[in-house]
């Protein structure tokens, strides 16, 4: 995001944190799914499969949170517009994108060592974008929901690094 979206983007609610990071998990799922697919070393695919279930543990809390908080969003809290394009544009284009696998611009990951680089890349800019949101927003509860998957991110990243250190050296 730049400096100018960043100050564009209106306030958060907590429902809004959810379905940003449920999308986040989403890529990853997809991600993970086709990287097993791609990879060549049993290592390797045990580490997409690891991180794959533990994407799908994090899309269930979350869907859960979600069904929890719904009876609770009425009047006042309920979303009155729909989430900024922008967010879920960004998250398309720099966090597990499709174009990797598929598309004009396809980059085929046809290495394992090309799929820990695209998974570890994909979780530094979710990182980024995360740490930006969390720069910008004040209420609790949604820095809450975007530092709970801010900590899950940043382990996904030192798993994936050491999984290329291993196997690949640095």
């Amino acid at each position: 995001m730049t400096q100018n979206e960043d100050t564009q983007i209106s306030s958060l609610q907590c429902a809004d944190a959810i379905e940003i990071s449920l999308y986040i998990e989403l890529k990853g799922i997809k991600f993970y799914e086709r990287a097993i697919k791609v990879a060549s070393t049993p290592r390797v695919r045990e580490i997409f499969t690891r991180l794959m279930k533990e994407e799908k543990e994090h899309t269930l809390a979350l869907q859960d949170k979600a069904q929890f908080l719904q009876p609770a969003l009425g009047g006042k809290h309920a979303r009155k517009k729909p989430l900024d394009p922008r967010i879920k544009s960004l998250i398309k284009e720099h966090i597990f994108p499709d174009r990797f696998f598929e598309g004009e611009e396809k980059r085929q990951v046809s290495t394992d060592r090309d799929a820990l680089e695209i998974g570890i890349e994909s979780e530094k800019q979710s990182i980024v974008m995360l740490e930006k949101l969390l720069a910008m927003e004040r209420k609790m509860e949604v820095r809450a929901v975007f530092n709970h998957l801010l900590a899950e991110e940043k382990r996904h990243l030192q798993i994936l690094q050491v999984a290329k250190e291993e196997c690949f050296g640095s």
